[in-house]
This record gives C-alpha cells, structure tokens and sequence, in this order.
C-alpha cells in the first residue's frame, strides 16, 4: 500500500464543471482541431492554498482529458480536454499542488470511450474483424452492434479481452504517472473483468510502486474485488448510504451493520470512504434534518479508509441528483474565481471540516484503524476505534470513542470512558459548532464526558 495514504485526506473536485467550461464541445467557437484551448486550470491553482488551509493531502479530480461532452466520453487519453487547457497547463497544475504539499489522483475511464475516440472511427470504417473493431465489444452482426455502458449510446464498451486494449490502458496509466500524478482512480471497474485490472497494473506498479489505485464499485463484495483485481482501495458506497439513510430513518442499527462490514473489507483493501462525490445528491440536501451534518462527517473522520471531501460538502452546498439529461448539473456547479467568492453562509461548516480534517490528520492510525460498537440504540451509538493490528509502532495505545446522538434529549451514554479525553464535540442546532474547549467548560464540572447533547456527538480520545 502506498505509505502517502497513511494520513490521506483527499479534496475530490469535477474539473469541466468547476471551473465553467461549456457542458459540450458543440458549444465551443470553432470546428475540430481549430477550437481554440480555454486555459481553465489556473483556476484550479487558485483553490489549492483553500484545499491546504482545509487539511486536505492531495485532489482527486474528475476527468481532465479530452471528451466530447461531460468527460466520461473519452476521445483521446493522451490529451488534456482543450475546454480546460493543455499538457502546460496541467503541468504548473501539479507543480503547484506539489509546492503545497498537495498529491495530484485523476479519474480514468477505460470501460468505455467516447463515439468520437479515433480507434472507434476506424473501426467503424474498417469492420468489426479489423485490428482497430477487436477493441470493442458487439452485440450483433449489425454495422452499428457495438456494445455500451449501460445503455449511453454515446458510451462505447471496450473489449477487454483484446490485448491491444490492455496494452493502452497501461501505457496510460504510466504516462501520466510520469508526469507527476500520485495515483488513478478508475472509473466504472465493476463493468471490467478483475482479470483485466490484474494485468494492466502490474506493469504500472513495477515503474511506480507508490502509486495509488481506487476502483469506482457500487454493489458486491469489495473485498472480492480488490483481491482479485489487484486494486489497493474500493469505493465505500454502502457506507455512504447508511450513514445519511440512519441519520434521516434515525435508526443506528443500520450504520452499526455498514460498520461491521466496513471492517472486513478494510482488512481486505483501504476503502476509499466519502458522504457526498460528483455522482450523488449533497449531503446537506439529502439529510432531513442540519444538525446531522456533524454527525456524517465525524463518522467519515474515525473510521478506516481514505476519506474525501467533495467540493462545496465543505460549504453545506445544496443539490439534487436527477436520473435525466443534464442530471448532474447541480451537482457539478462552477465554483468562484477564488475562494473570497463563497457565501459567508457556508463557514461554520468550513470550520468544523477544518476541525475534524486536522484532527484526522493528527491521528493518522485512524486510516487502518479498527473500529467496534460499544454500544448502540435505535438513535445513540458509541464506536470504538483502535490501530488495526500491525499499525506503526507509537500508535498503540491509542483509541477513539465516538459518540453519536440523535435524540432530541441529552443521552449518557453507558461506555468506559476511563483515560480518555474530550477531543472534538458538536452540541448540534446548526451553525452553532463550539469547539472542544468552549464545550468543555460549559459543560459543569460533574457532567460525565459520556454525556452528549440532544442532536450532538463528542469524539474522546485516549490518554
């Protein structure tokens, strides 16, 4: 496992919509090879020092290479999207995030390519038997059988017994790893057979072994697909539905169990963990009730994986996912010129992500921490976590009690609290986030540290 992702903490960002760029290249002046190059990523450069102050290591970005319209229709992997700007342009990009400290993870789609990708024209041209028509799927005799992800007309599916596809998922993989980014996440690897994955990363890790590797998977055992693509991390996205579907249902038994299976697959792979990316509806629209937020990203902070922000989460963005055209785009909004732009509406969650991100960031053994319930009801739960066995030396010891109520009562939560201190804790009610501190000293001085608010969680931290 790459040693950087030992403190990981990772801003996840959608660069076409970020920084404006038109949804389509249709809707940019010019024909082909003659549309001039928008030079956008330079407004990436001006979040980096926000994505630093935030407590973030590094950016996980959407696709950045040249498509036809939202970025998952790839039309050449070699090449920046010239709606975002050119390989100079990504160049100072990763400079300056490494000036920052920041690591640099891009979004790979090798499922399937976009209509307009040049070995599918000439396959189209040449027939399905040509060297160029055995890189893609059929499901027919027809001139136009090709196969798609999930049905996208646009969306053509790779075949991925061809070794000639093999071969250019590699190469890459390994050019950009050349250039300086930090790992790959890959988008729908569930529709690709392990196998596949197994034999393309081989020869990439061989040249960086520090490398990182994030499979996008919804359904099915991670921990199966990990072993047997060779991934080191697995989209967590059983943990993101229980986390928002107990706190709306308050019902913790249900993210009691998503934590159960959460440590199986954590001994497996480091799951990548998340309560909101550029897919699904904003966290602060999807929870029924505010003062929960806290709750979700605290959970986010103590348990295994790799967690990430997605952008705007930060700033209790608003939006609703839509199953039509054009569905993502709230979601996916453009961002200001710089971060003086945001509404002064969004900073009490800014500062209780830079809260819990920096305390993250002080206990690094929580990336492969191992976490149980102590204790759980209907709308309480007490979780404890520890360094997993072998976790680096000077960690033993250590542990969290986390500590969530969702009564509308103060809840005393019947744990041993014995050696532990208040590290981190949210009354609830919104925007009314007090630090540790001030919590502490309002809290009387016979009043257990086992005992949480109406509506609020405590993170203690053993001596």
């Amino acid at each position: 496992m790459p040693t950087w992702l030992d403190d990981a903490v990772l801003w996840h960002l959608y660069p076409l919509g970020f920084v404006g760029a038109e949804t389509s290249v249709g809707e940019v002046p010019g024909d082909g090879a003659d549309r001039p190059v928008q030079h956008r990523l330079d407004r990436l450069e001006a979040w980096l020092d926000y994505a630093a102050d935030l407590g973030c290591s590094g950016l996980l970005l959407g696709p950045v290479f040249a498509s036809g319209t939202h970025g998952y229709d790839t039309e050449d992997h070699f090449r920046i999207d010239p709606r975002l700007g050119d390989e100079a342009d990504f160049d100072r990009l990763v400079a300056a995030a490494r000036a920052r400290g920041l690591r640099l993870v891009l979004d790979g789609v090798f499922n399937h390519v976009g209509r307009s990708f040049p070995v599918f024209a000439e396959a189209k041209r040449s027939g399905p038997h040509s060297p160029a028509g055995r890189w893609f799927r059929r499901t027919g005799g027809g001139p136009d059988d090709y196969a798609t992800f999930e049905g996208h007309h646009q969306l053509v599916a790779l075949d991925h017994t061809e070794p000639a596809v093999a071969d250019h998922v590699t190469r890459v993989l390994t050019y950009w790893l050349d250039r300086g980014i930090s790992g790959w996440r890959l988008d729908a690897a569930y529709a690709v057979p392990p196998a596949f994955w197994r034999t393309v990363l081989a020869p990439v890790r061989a040249a960086h072994p520090e490398a990182w590797f994030l499979a996008e998977v919804i359904h099915g055992d991670y921990a199966e697909f990990a072993t047997e693509s060779t991934v080191d991390s697995v989209t967590q996205y059983e943990l993101w539905k229980a986390i928002w579907s107990s706190l709306n249902d308050r019902n913790l038994f249900e993210l009691e169990w998503a934590l159960r299976r959460h440590g199986e697959f954590a001994a497996a792979e480091l799951p990548q963990t998340f309560v909101g990316n550029h897919d699904v509806t904003r966290l602060a629209t999807r929870l029924d009730d505010q003062r929960h937020l806290g709750h979700a990203l605290a959970v986010l902070m103590c348990v295994a994986g790799v967690p990430s922000i997605y952008a705007g989460d930060e700033q209790a963005f608003q939006g609703t996912k839509e199953e039509r055209e054009g569905g993502d785009d709230a979601i996916r909004p453009e961002f200001p010129l710089t971060p003086a732009g945001l509404a002064p509406s969004g900073r009490p969650m800014y500062h209780l992500h830079r809260r819990l991100l920096a305390f993250r960031r002080r206990n690094p053994w929580l990336t492969h921490a191992h976490t149980t319930t102590e204790h759980v009801v209907n709308r309480g739960l007490a979780l404890r976590s520890r360094p997993a066995s072998g976790a680096a030396e000077g960690a033993a010891g250590t542990e969290t009690l986390l500590l969530l109520n969702l009564d509308d009562e103060a809840y005393d939560f019947p744990v041993d609290a014995t050696g532990f201190h208040l590290a981190e804790t949210d009354r609830g009610g919104g925007s009314d986030r007090a630090s540790a501190a001030a919590a502490a000293t309002g809290r009387g001085e016979d009043t257990p540290i086992t005992t949480v608010p109406a509506h609020g969680w405590s993170i203690l931290l053993g001596d």
